[in-house]
């Protein structure tokens, strides 16, 4: 999939283009029916399927009080996207420049940029531009006026809710990986770059990759068993997310660590994948030091005989 950052950058030749717009963090069920509707338009008129999106979540700019925690983070949405067969995603840089461009400037940009544009695909509920002037209506509007189709795409359900970010992120919080997977349409994980640590683990003998999770939904404080995967190579693994109340105190942080069984190396820069397979116990605070390494022994032996590796997608 070619990404580009300005729909000018596109370079089509004479092939038309087929555009899904979306935040699309998390590429959910709900998502999907949008991006698959563009691939399928793009398959009619032998055009460009092309996923437009955004480097962040608008909120980060027009609502800094309100920014919600991404899902995933955005290589990661790319790498989903990818995987549905989109022809090229088009990531624009939301700063306080775009945030006041009109809905009807910004869709005439695109019309202007993907020339001939063939059809727009978006959620029903789909607004956009400045002050949230762009919705569906006007996208029929400027659809009827420059020659492209309209797919307004009703919610996915499930359980007689529509799937949703907002109910991924409940989901989550709540550590219901299970019904956060049947939304995602693939099961829930966690994506970061592993990043330096303290060693405290490796100091206790259960060295261990810290991910930054900076800006992203973190699921509830505990001990988990979970698939870590970097790359190709997939390992089991004991997760500790939390504060380290053992070992450090009055720390507002999450930390997120993982001990990877029968590893030994650097994953250091690497992103690390975890997909949370069950939880072990709650975080709790120990009386010492050899007391949070005799619990550790029996997490990662926990961890050893849980018998399930989930396939990624």
């Amino acid at each position: 999939m070619k990404v580009i950052h300005d729909p000018a950058d596109l370079h089509a030749g004479s092939r038309p283009v087929c555009a899904a717009i979306g935040v699309f963090d998390g590429v959910h069920l709900g998502h999907q029916r949008v991006l698959l509707q563009t691939i399928a338009d793009a398959a009619q008129c032998h055009a460009l399927s092309v996923a437009v999106t955004f480097d962040r979540h608008p909120n980060s700019v027009v609502a800094p009080d309100s920014v919600p925690p991404m899902i995933y983070p955005p290589a990661r949405n790319l790498e989903v996207i990818a995987s549905l067969g989109i022809d090229a995603a088009c990531v624009i840089r939301f700063d306080s420049g775009f945030s006041r461009i009109s809905g009807e400037h910004f869709v005439r940009q695109l019309a202007g940029a993907f020339r001939p544009l063939k059809s727009v695909s978006v959620g029903r509920g789909f607004m956009f531009g400045y002050r949230r002037s762009g919705d569906v209506a006007l996208l029929q509007r400027l659809g009827g006026e420059l020659g492209f189709t309209i797919h307004a795409l009703p919610d996915v359900e499930l359980a007689g809710q529509p799937v949703s970010s907002t109910r991924i992120r409940e989901a989550v919080r709540a550590g219901d990986f299970a019904a956060a997977g049947q939304m995602l349409g693939r099961p829930y994980s966690l994506r970061g770059p592993v990043i330096e640590g303290q060693h405290i683990g490796r100091k206790l003998g259960f060295p261990t990759a810290n991910i930054d999770v900076t800006g992203l939904l973190v699921p509830p404080t505990g001990v988990y068993v979970a698939c870590a995967r970097a790359g190709t190579a997939a390992w089991r693994a004991a997760v500790n997310i939390g504060h380290r109340p053992t070992v450090q105190s009055a720390d507002p942080q999450i930390h997120v660590e993982a001990h990877l069984l029968d590893f030994d190396g650097d994953l250091g820069g690497q992103e690390l994948d975890l997909t949370l397979l069950k939880k072990l116990r709650d975080e709790q605070k120990f009386p010492s030091a050899e007391a949070l390494r005799a619990q550790i022994t029996r997490d990662v032996e926990q961890a050893r005989k849980y018998p399930q590796m989930p396939h990624s997608k």
